[in-house]
């Protein structure tokens, strides 16, 4: 069961910088133009450490050139930062509570809030079966994301994970909290307000303590993190044993309540682009044999007309939206009924059935001859959280097809995860993301936490 601890975070100081202009998305959604934007915003964003750059001025970063060892920069950033208090340690161990404000475009225009904790957690493989994955992962983002913790030897940013509460316990211990002023309050560019507040009573961590230790977690956002944290406690383990509660044996975690309103889903749309064997006729002759295949008017241009096509199909059937350049109507791919899933070999029936697997797995790589491998290189793919932004695309020069989907309901993620399987990459957008920068962690295996 899991195994929740306080930590000494490592916050910015408000007094020192802007919140607003210090934080950042996590580092696998921000590209070279926004990193610039960020790091342009503050010299001390955390996009610095997240998606270091070698230091040119450093005689280990000009011996390099521009390849230098970007990794070793952020650490000689993290230390810098802390000497001159911008950063600051907390002087004693606490869990954080963490919430976020926000709209969205796909949800109406009305203000929601999605609310959790920051805690450290006993990291566990997940053949122990307390912290389970729901999606695949690959090798080379693991591998960057463990030569920055080496660097470092820190966690820059939380494993977004789920647990099961409908009676509410682990939040009323913060109600208190939430009575007084932030510690960290900032918005973010996509309007997202974050607040945060340091809870080091140490009644109430243990009174968390107690309630969470008979739950599961599920890794909503983060596998890759996951896996390299549990690679380093590994590293470090083969250099000496372990104290318990080492804090090596420990990694940051964003915990939430899967029974609150605020937990936001959102589909992560598909923008197909430069596949020489893509032909929209052809296409869909041959995907009839395993779709009834609608024409749906406004659904080339219209996100309202998608939504209201994915959300009436036959039978609750799995669906698909497609929308081609210069056609204001879409086409919906539905699940044909006669087809059993269970003959396709698209992995157990948790999986089979969902939107994303049959996208990937039938349309994208039997139908249109896509290799597995070409889809996770994204050879032909790009990937879009928002309905509106993705058919826009289809006036992107070079774009053959835009497939729309219908989000995965958390309690479909949660069974895949229970039955032990795992869904393509990018299949659930929990929107939004959380910030990096709000709280960081020290990797001290010296360090105990309990």
């Amino acid at each position: 069961m899991p195994d929740i601890a306080p930590l000494r975070g490592i916050l910015y100081d408000p007094a020192r910088v802007d919140p607003a202009k210090v934080i950042a998305p996590p580092y696998d959604v921000i590209d070279a133009a926004e990193r610039a934007r960020l790091a342009a915003a503050d010299p001390h964003n955390v996009v610095r450490l997240i998606l270091p750059e070698a230091d040119a001025a450093t005689p280990e970063g000009a011996a390099a050139g521009a390849g230098g060892d970007r990794y070793a920069a952020a650490a000689r950033t993290l230390d810098a930062w802390l000497a001159s208090g911008v950063l600051r340690r907390d002087p004693y161990r606490a869990v954080y509570r963490y919430h976020q404000v926000f709209r969205h475009a796909d949800l109406g225009d009305r203000e929601i809030t999605r609310a959790g904790f920051i805690a450290a957690v006993r990291l566990h493989p997940f053949s122990d079966r307390v912290i389970l994955p729901h999606e695949r992962t690959l090798a080379a983002p693991k591998q960057d994301r463990l030569a920055l913790m080496q660097a470092t030897s820190a966690h820059l940013s939380q494993i977004f994970t789920l647990y099961r509460d409908a009676a509410g316990e682990a939040d009323r211990l913060f109600r208190k909290a939430e009575r007084e002023a932030p510690t960290l309050e900032a918005r973010t560019a996509d309007g997202t307000l974050h607040r945060l507040w340091r809870v080091s009573d140490a009644e109430a961590i243990g009174k968390l303590r107690h309630v969470m230790a008979p739950k599961k977690l599920y890794i909503a956002d983060g596998h890759h993190r996951y896996e390299t944290m549990l690679a380093l406690r590994e590293q470090l383990e083969a250099r000496g044993a372990l104290s318990t509660y080492s804090a090596a044996q420990y990694g940051t975690m964003f915990l939430c309540n899967v029974d609150q309103p605020g937990l936001v889903v959102l589909p992560t749309h598909r923008v197909l682009h430069g596949l020489a064997t893509f032909a929209p006729a052809a296409f869909l002759d041959a995907a009839r044999a395993h779709f009834l295949v609608d024409k749906i008017d406004g659904a080339g241009r219209d996100p309202a007309a998608v939504r209201a096509a994915l959300g009436s199909t036959e039978q609750h059937q799995p669906a698909i939206v497609m929308a081609l350049p210069g056609e204001a109507h879409g086409w919906r791919l539905t699940l044909a009924p006669h087809v059993n899933v269970k003959t396709l070999g698209l992995g157990a029936p948790a999986v089979a059935r969902l939107d994303v697997t049959l996208l990937h797995g039938l349309v994208f790589e039997r139908l249109l001859g896509m290799t597995a491998a070409a889809q996770e290189a994204q050879t032909h793919l790009r990937y879009v959280k928002d309905t509106a932004l993705a058919l826009a695309e289809t006036a992107t020069p070079g774009t053959q097809a835009v497939f729309l989907m219908s989000p995965v309901p958390v309690e479909q993620v949660m069974h895949v995860a229970d039955v032990g399987d795992v869904m393509p990459q990018k299949s659930t957008y929990f929107f939004p993301k959380l910030a990096s920068g709000l709280v960081i962690n020290r990797i001290d295996p010296d360090e105990d936490l309990v």
